[in-house]
């Protein structure tokens, strides 16, 4: 088990039995950095010992290994093709995590103008955010709050962005859904949440109806734009105030 002696409350179990290697993953409180147990000598598994000792500040994972491979007899013989697989997926997960934190300290020194975001609870994978409606566009007024949820593989695949504020926008279904293509195929690992949140906010004042997620919106935006904005602006007012 792990960290029985800290109050550890979730842990990312890698487990041979499952066919990704992965039982499940969940999270906890890091206020330092828990054990991590395995059944074998840690030296076994030079990878996952290198990462164990990234320093990654103020979150640390709390993980529980099962390395013994499907086919061994004796657990301190590890089955190495697994073993590279383990090591690699846990190193993954703690880049992503490092790279999380980064962005978080950096959106506290440096906050974009009218947004903010933060992880949800414990969860560093899960956040939420808030962006304030631009003043010029009819979303003004409006405070609208969205949920980020990272991959394990961050930032080598984009974040999943969704509104979870009601919105009126060509782009944005009822569902909170985005089509915003750096969300998509145009996602960089050079981006960052920060520069996610800024291009929302120029697509509330800007939108593409060119390349619509709500087609009857993107054809009224395109013929009747004073209709538009009145719809627009009743939403805000309904669901954002």
């Amino acid at each position: 088990m792990v960290g029985r002696g800290n109050e550890v409350v979730d842990r990312l179990v890698i487990d041979t039995s499952t066919p990704l290697g992965i039982s499940s993953k969940t999270w906890c409180p890091w206020p330092s950095f828990n054990t991590v147990s395995c059944n074998g000598p840690l030296d076994n598994f030079p990878l996952i010992k290198a990462a164990v000792s990234v320093c990654i500040p103020h979150t640390k994972p709390s993980v529980d290994f099962n390395l013994q491979a499907l086919n061994q007899s004796t657990p301190t013989e590890p089955n190495k093709s697994n073993n590279s697989f383990f090591s690699f997926v846990f190193f993954s997960f703690l880049m992503a995590l490092k790279r999380i934190n980064k962005e978080l300290h950096d959106l506290g020194r440096d906050p974009p103008s009218s947004c903010s975001a933060g992880p949800k609870g414990d969860n560093m994978f899960q956040w939420q955010a808030t962006i304030m409606g631009p003043g010029d566009s009819p979303y003004a007024g409006g405070v609208f709050f969205l949920m980020i949820t990272f991959p394990t593989d961050y930032p080598f695949k984009p974040p999943k962005v969704c509104f979870k504020t009601k919105i009126y926008h060509p782009n944005i279904n009822s569902n909170g859904s985005i089509c915003l293509d750096i969300l998509r195929e145009q996602w960089s690992p050079a981006l960052t949440i920060s520069k996610v949140l800024l291009s929302i906010c120029s697509m509330l004042t800007d939108p593409n109806p060119d390349d619509p997620l709500v087609p009857e919106i993107a054809n009224l935006y395109k013929t009747d734009r004073a209709k538009y904005e009145a719809t627009a602006r009743e939403h805000t007012r309904k669901y954002a105030m």
